[in-house]
Formats: structure tokens, C-alpha cells, sequence
């Protein structure tokens, strides 16, 4: 992302649980690239909607 803003910047933060839970279920001792297909789409599922869920937090119109 080009330019953040402070909210995105939160935004981004607000993912870290999520992400850590995810990784955790895998396997913390397990390389990124020893992932399967399934397991990285995960992990991008989870990223992506805990972005989008703090984005609404904070505004009510949300361009996605």
C-alpha cells in the first residue's frame, strides 16, 4: 500500500491475532514455503478479512 493512513496502519496491526491463530493452527515450527496451496489461501483468507472487518469498524461506507 502507497501512503497509509494511521487507520490503515491499525488496520494492519488488527490482523496480527488472526494471523498468529492461523499460523499457530499450521504450525509455527513449519516453513512458509513448506505450506500447501490450501494452507497459504488460508492464511490470505484470514489476513484479508480481519483488514476488511476493522476497516468497517471504523467507517460506515467501505469501498469493498
Amino acid at each position: 500500500m502507497v501512503d497509509m493512513t494511521d487507520f490503515e496502519r491499525a488496520a494492519i496491526r488488527a490482523c496480527l491475532m488472526p494471523l498468529g491463530e492461523c499460523v499457530a493452527e499450521i504450525g509455527m515450527d513449519k516453513p512458509l514455503s513448506a505450506y500447501s496451496k490450501e494452507q497459504v489461501l488460508t492464511l490470505i483468507e484470514v489476513i484479508v478479512t480481519a483488514f476488511q472487518n476493522e476497516m468497517r469498524k471504523g467507517s460506515p461506507e467501505v469501498p469493498f
